[in-house]
C-alpha cells in the first residue's frame, strides 16, 4: 500500500508550495484534480485539512478498487480520464480495451462444502478434546493473538458509545469488551496450567480495530479500566481505514469545497488496517508486531458476539491440525429461509452466498439425513496464519469491492452549492471480511453449536431477535447449563452469572456439585458460592 505523499519526511503543507505541487500533481495523473476546484477560495486552515485529507488516500489504490468493482457489477462504463498505477492492478489491462466496458464477471454454480473443508464439535467430544490440546499448546508457546473487529458505533442499540461497551444487562454490568478481555486473561491462566508454565508466562496479544469516530472513547475506556486485568503493552488499537465516496464515473466526491466525503471501508478494511503504521512517527504495523511477537496464529472476531471464545483453542486446534492457512466457524442455519449467508463453494473456490443470492430450491433442498444442504450459517468468527495475512495484499489487487448506491452531500462544482439529492448519486465502496475465502487454498470450515457460541448484538432493545435482551439470555442460559452439567441445582427464577475469571467455557467449576443456588447473583470466585447456595 503507497504511504502518505510525503517529500524528505515532512506531510503536505499548504504552506511549502513543493509539497502542494506534488500532491496536485499525483491527482492530476489519476485524473482527480478537480479536487482542487475550490483551493485557492480556501482559508489557509481548510487549505492545510484538505491537503492533509487528500495526502492520506492512496489514490492510484482507489482508482483501481473502482475498476475492479465496476467491472464485477458490469453496469458502468469506466471513464477514459480515471487513470491508476497499471503496475499496482496488474490483470486489468483487459478492462482498458477498445470499448472500455467491462463484463459482468461469470456466474458459477453455487455448490454444498467439499466434505473434505468441514470438521464439526457438534456431538463430538473425542476430536474436540484432541483439538484443544493442540490449541492450548500454541497458546502456551505464545503462538496466539486475537483481531477483534470494534469499529462500530452502537447507533441501532440507541447508544453513541463504541459498541463494545454496550451494557447487555448481565448481573455484573460488564460490557462485552470487559467480558471478551477476560475471557483472554483466564485463557492465559488455562493455558499456562495445561503447559505446566509460570503463572504470567503466557501472553494473549489483543489488536483492537477501531475507527475515527470510536477511537478517542474506546481508549479511554480501556485506560479507565486499567486495560481489565490484561497488560497494557499486549493491547495494540489500530484504526479502521476509509475510502471516498464516488460518483458513478469513479471521481471523488467534494462533501465541501474543502473536505471530501469518506467512509468506512467494511470490516474487510481489516486486511488493509493491519498494514498501517500504528502511529505517524512509527514505521511498525500490526503484521509487523505479530511477526517480531512469533505469532503464527491469529483469531478475528465481530465485538457483538456475547458468546464468543476469544482464542478458541478448539476452533486454533482444528485448522492447525489441518494445515490450514484460513478457517471459518459457522453455525447451522435455522431454517431454509434465515436471512444469514452461509459458506459454500463457487467453482473450486469458497465464498459466503448471501441469502438472497440462494435460489429458493438451492435453500429448501435436504441431504439425506434431513440437514439443509446449505445449512453452514457465516457468523464472522475466522483463523488465519500469519503468513496468510501478509499475502492478502496481493489478494486484494483482484478482489471486487462491493458497491453500495448512496444518496451523498457533495459540492456543485460550478458555483460550489452544496447539494443534497433525493436519489443515489455515487456509490461507497466497501470490503467485506469473508472476500478473501475466493483466494484460500486451505479453508477449514468448523461446525460449532449456536447455543454454545453465536449470540449477535444487532438490533434496538426489545425487538424480537438478536437484541440486548436476547444476548443477555443466551449468556446466562449457557452459564446454567455449566453449572447444572456440574452437579448443581439452581432454584426457578434463580439467575447466576458465571464471570470469565473463574471458568472460560465451563471448565474448572466441580466445587459447585452438590450446591443448590436459592439467591442470584454473580459468580466471580469461590468465595461467592457460600453467598448464593444452601
Amino acid at each position: 500500500m503507497a504511504p502518505t505523499i510525503q517529500v524528505n519526511g515532512t506531510t503536505p503543507s499548504a504552506s511549502d508550495p513543493s509539497l502542494l505541487s506534488k500532491v496536485k500533481d499525483v491527482y492530476e495523473q489519476a485524473g482527480q484534480s478537480h479536487v482542487f476546484t475550490f483551493f485557492d477560495k480556501l482559508s489557509t486552515a481548510e487549505q492545510a485539512n484538505l491537503l492533509k485529507q487528500l495526502s492520506d488516500i492512496d489514490i492510484n489504490r482507489v482508482n483501481r478498487i473502482y475498476m475492479n468493482a465496476v467491472a464485477a457489477d458490469g453496469a458502468i462504463t469506466p471513464p477514459n480520464e480515471i487513470n491508476y498505477d497499471e503496475s499496482l492492478a496488474p490483470g486489468l489491462s483487459n478492462l482498458l480495451g477498445r470499448s472500455r466496458t467491462p463484463s459482468p464477471r461469470p456466474t458459477e454454480e453455487v455448490l454444498p462444502l467439499p466434505e473434505e473443508a468441514c470438521a464439526s464439535i457438534v456431538n463430538n467430544p473425542q476430536d474436540e478434546k484432541k483439538w484443544k490440546e493442540i490449541g492450548l499448546k500454541a497458546i502456551a508457546d505464545n503462538q496466539v493473538a486475537v483481531l477483534l473487529m470494534a469499529g462500530g458505533q452502537g447507533t441501532r442499540l440507541g447508544s453513541s458509545l463504541p459498541k463494545g461497551m454496550y451494557d447487555i444487562q448481565l448481573p455484573s454490568g460488564k460490557s462485552l469488551f470487559e467480558y471478551q478481555a477476560e475471557r483472554i486473561g483466564k485463557l492465559e491462566r488455562v493455558a499456562e496450567e495445561s503447559a505446566g508454565k509460570q503463572i504470567g508466562s503466557v501472553r494473549v496479544r489483543w489488536y483492537v480495530m477501531i475507527s475515527g469516530p470510536t477511537r478517542v472513547e474506546t481508549e479511554k475506556y480501556f485506560k479507565e479500566k486499567n486495560y481489565f486485568g490484561l497488560k497494557e503493552e499486549d493491547v495494540i488499537f489500530f484504526e479502521q481505514g476509509v475510502l471516498p465516496a464516488l460518483s458513478e464515473d469513479g471521481k471523488l466526491l467534494l462533501s465541501t469545497p474543502s473536505s471530501l466525503s469518506v467512509a468506512p471501508d467494511g470490516n474487510g478494511g481489516l486486511y488493509a488496517a493491519l498494514r498501517r503504521p500504528l502511529s505517524p512517527d512509527s514505521p511498525r504495523t500490526v503484521l509487523s508486531d505479530l511477526k517480531d511477537q512469533g505469532v503464527q496464529y491469529v483469531h478475528a472476531y465481530c465485538v457483538d458476539n456475547c458468546l464468543v471464545k476469544v482464542a478458541d483453542p478448539v476452533f486454533i486446534g482444528c485448522c492447525i491440525e489441518r494445515q490450514s492457512q484460513a478457517g471459518a466457524k459457522v453455525v447451522r442455519k435455522l431454517n431454509p429461509t434465515e436471512s444469514v449467508g452461509v459458506l459454500a463453494a463457487k467453482g473450486d473456490a469458497f465464498t459466503v452466498v448471501e441469502y438472497s443470492e440462494l435460489s429458493k430450491e438451492k435453500a429448501e433442498s435436504r441431504n439425506s439425513d434431513g440437514q439443509l444442504t446449505y445449512r453452514a450459517a457465516n457468523i464472522a468468527n475466522h483463523f488465519y496464519t500469519s503468513r496468510f495475512l501478509e499475502s492478502v495484499e496481493a489478494m486484494e489487487r483482484k478482489m471486487a469491492f462491493h458497491i453500495a448506491r448512496k444518496k451523498i452531500q457533495t459540492v456543485n462544482l460550478t458555483n460550489g452549492e452544496i447539494i443534497k439529492p433525493n436519489e443515489p448519486n455515487g456509490m461507497k465502496l466497501e470490503l467485506f471480511v469473508f472476500d478473501v475465502f475466493p483466494f484460500t487454498k486451505s479453508l477449514c470450515v468448523l461446525e460449532v453449536s449456536r447455543e454454545e457460541e453465536f449470540s449477535p448484538l444487532k438490533n434496538a432493545p426489545g425487538s424480537k431477535a438478536d437484541c440486548p435482551e436476547t444476548s443477555r439470555k443466551d449468556l446466562l442460559a449457557q452459564q446454567k447449563r455449566w453449572l447444572l452439567s456440574q452437579g448443581a441445582k439452581i432454584q426457578d427464577g434463580i439467575e447466576i452469572e458465571v464471570t470469565p475469571k473463574i471458568s472460560y467455557a465451563g471448565e474448572g467449576l466441580d466445587w459447585v456439585k452438590g450446591k443448590t443456588f436459592i439467591k442470584s447473583g454473580v459468580l466471580s470466585t469461590k468465595e461467592d458460592l457460600e453467598k448464593l447456595t444452601e
